[in-house]
């Protein structure tokens, strides 16, 4: 059998309807921004491989400090020791994080960060003996992962549907338009644990984006309120956004801040969430039983530790700010250019991201036109996932203004494409 074959006979993918799905793309290498497979086929990975890759693939600065990494400390149970790459990770990345932040927590990814975060916030609450504050807000059109506390908190459709009646109980919100404000008429202030938003944009929701100045009044009603914020960054943090956290646009800070995919460049899983010292204090106690029980074998990894520092490191050089700034640019004259295309939906874009809706008559996640899109940018060299009938790119940094172009040129195709 050959490699597709012997996948098809013992793997489950994810987002993945194995009775539909006709073939998967086998992928042999990576460099920079492309993709190769087996075939010695390349493809421009425009979407950062689910958002992860900052600075393209194999980079030999972070292979190379995973490599002298491995050969010192793989690895070490992070309860009750620390190491090296662990303290210095969070030495460098404490002061470049929005807000008063003073303790981070490791863990394993996006979805997990979210877990601690929320936990956190509960247990905070508990611990200052305040049980009346037990409530959650959150934003519709939201996504915060897979597991059930992040599941909670998102958007209720395709992702959760099976599991409605295990999740608990949120107060969902209406992101307002331009000219609109939030509607939080009826809203317990008092009994609110904390509220959770991704800033900017809601990426596997559609990356629906949102303004700054909504957002800070928002923060600015909970903060009010006593209400803890939770910035979930997984996907916006290090640079998608124009600056190094979308958080940085908003004048009024979170007080816990969920970090994952660029922290690593792409390379290896690594989580963190970020906490002020109001937050911690609630937990630092004689009394054992305020502990903060909860931990993942795999927490403070070394070789991720390692990755990220430099990860870190690539992300502060000049090229490479200048670089995220070049994208953006890019992508706001591109939007002007689709904005008169008959086919296009609300372009739009953020930062490094870009995104616009295609026509579709049929739901939106599960649209046919993504199938299409994708068969058809692959036969272009490109490798996109839209989500349903939304298209956007999100390229790592390495890409080249000529590199965007074909990617732009692209995109135009489509735009006036009945697909």
């Amino acid at each position: 059998m050959n490699m597709l074959e012997k996948d098809q006979r013992y793997i489950w993918h994810p987002y993945t309807q194995h009775k539909t799905v006709k073939e998967l793309l086998p992928i042999a290498r990576a460099k920079g921004l492309y993709l190769f497979d087996e075939h010695g086929n390349k493809y421009m990975d425009v979407i950062s491989s689910w958002w992860t890759n900052i600075h393209g693939h194999s980079h030999p600065f972070i292979a190379e400090s995973i490599y002298q990494q491995a050969l010192t400390l793989e690895h070490v149970i992070f309860a009750g020791c620390t190491h090296q790459p662990a303290v210095s990770l969070a030495e460098q990345l404490m002061p470049l994080l929005p807000g008063n932040m003073q303790k981070l927590f490791y863990s394993d990814n996006g979805s997990t960060a979210i877990e601690v975060g929320l936990k956190m916030a509960i247990q905070y609450w508990k611990n200052k003996g305040e049980l009346k504050r037990n409530k959650i807000l959150a934003l519709h059109q939201s996504y915060h992962g897979d597991t059930f506390g992040a599941m909670s908190v998102s958007e209720r459709g395709v992702f959760t549907w099976a599991f409605e009646n295990h999740l608990f109980d949120v107060i969902f919100l209406d992101t307002p338009k331009e000219n609109e404000t939030w509607n939080v008429a009826g809203i317990p202030w008092d009994e609110v644990a904390c509220c959770i938003y991704e800033p900017l944009v809601q990426g596997a929701g559609g990356m629906k984006m949102y303004d700054a100045l909504h957002l800070d009044d928002l923060i600015a009603s909970c903060k009010k309120n006593e209400i803890l914020c939770i910035a979930d960054e997984v996907m916006t943090g290090f640079g998608r956004t124009g600056k190094l956290f979308a958080s940085d646009h908003v004048p009024s800070k979170p007080d816990i801040i969920c970090l994952s995919k660029g922290l690593t460049g792409g390379s290896l899983p690594l989580a963190i969430t970020a906490c002020s010292e109001k937050i911690y204090n609630a937990f630092f106690s004689q009394d054992l039983h305020l502990t903060f029980f909860h931990g993942h074998s795999f927490t403070a990894n070394p070789l991720g530790c390692a990755a990220a520092l430099a990860s870190l490191a690539l992300l502060q050089k000049e090229e490479c700010l200048q670089s995220i700034q070049d994208i953006t640019a890019g992508n706001r004259k591109f939007v002007e250019v689709l904005k008169e295309k008959k086919n296009i939906i609300n372009p739009r874009s953020t930062g490094t991201i870009l995104a616009f809706e295609l026509h579709s008559n049929d739901n939106m996640y599960l649209s046919k036109v993504r199938e299409e899109t994708m068969k058809l940018a692959l036969s272009n060299g490109i490798f996109l996932r839209p989500l349903g009938n939304t298209v956007y790119i999100m390229p790592p940094y390495c890409i080249t203004a000529e590199e965007c172009n074909t990617v732009y040129s692209f995109l135009e195709k489509i735009a006036v494409k009945d697909l």
